[in-house]
């Protein structure tokens, strides 16, 4: 569960290292996001000489969280690290052309097609 304040690593190369959740969006009394969820985020480390500075204001995909994620079938998804992919402002699509590590599928459910089809691994 991720909420404001938390300190997310970014899953992709858009050059931020290290953002943190001041909004959860989704409502006024959203206070918590999961996986497939949008918040809005500030870079707190970034790569020298890339697109993304510090102190830029993004919005943000929840991919990997480490509260657990229930599926259907009744098994348990869980991630060593709370992760994020920086994503254009008006749509769903990545700023960036790769994206590390595993993605799970419920990310692709939610209408991010193009982050699912640039991930690494789809779990």
């Amino acid at each position: 569960m991720i909420q404001e304040g938390t300190l997310l690593k970014v899953a992709d190369n858009s050059g931020a290292k290290i953002v943190r959740c001041f909004r959860v969006l989704g409502g006024s009394r959203r206070h918590y996001a999961g996986i497939g969820d949008t918040i809005i985020v500030s870079v707190r480390v970034a790569e020298p000489r890339k697109s993304i500075k510090k102190k830029d204001v993004v919005r943000a995909v929840v991919v990997r969280t480490r509260a657990p994620l229930k599926r259907k079938d009744g098994t348990y998804l869980r991630f060593d690290e709370n992760s994020v992919v920086i994503i254009e402002r008006e749509k769903p699509d990545p700023q960036a052309t790769r994206i590390f590590g595993p993605i799970p599928r419920e990310v692709k459910e939610k209408g991010f097609e193009k982050i699912a089809s640039i991930a690494q691994e789809i779990i």
